[in-house]
């Protein structure tokens, strides 16, 4: 895309200018999604986290209650219905 513009201008793009793209694309990268479910990138950063090691505990338990099914008989299934209330239940919509 440099050299379209680039070709299109018929001069030179300036380095500083081509940096400067680049680090908008980047940051629009890192700010698009979060800004649509209504949070910062931290925030999105800890609410996705905190989703995901939910689900390695809950995935875990289900492991380990294949192998001894007595044991977390509801774990899954709690942990699923308490993130789908947070996540789609409760979501803000925009």
């Amino acid at each position: 895309m440099h050299g379209a513009i680039q070709r299109k201008l018929r001069k030179p793009i300036p380095a500083r200018v081509v940096i400067l793209i680049a680090m908008s694309r980047l940051a629009a990268l890192f700010s698009t999604h979060p800004a649509s479910v209504g949070e910062t990138y931290g925030e999105h950063l800890a609410t996705a986290s905190g989703f995901g090691f939910r689900l390695i505990g809950a995935g875990l338990a289900c492991l380990l209650h294949g192998l001894l099914p007595w044991t977390f008989t509801s774990t899954g299934s709690r942990a699923i219905r308490e993130l789908h209330e947070r996540m789609v239940t409760h979501r803000v919509r925009r």
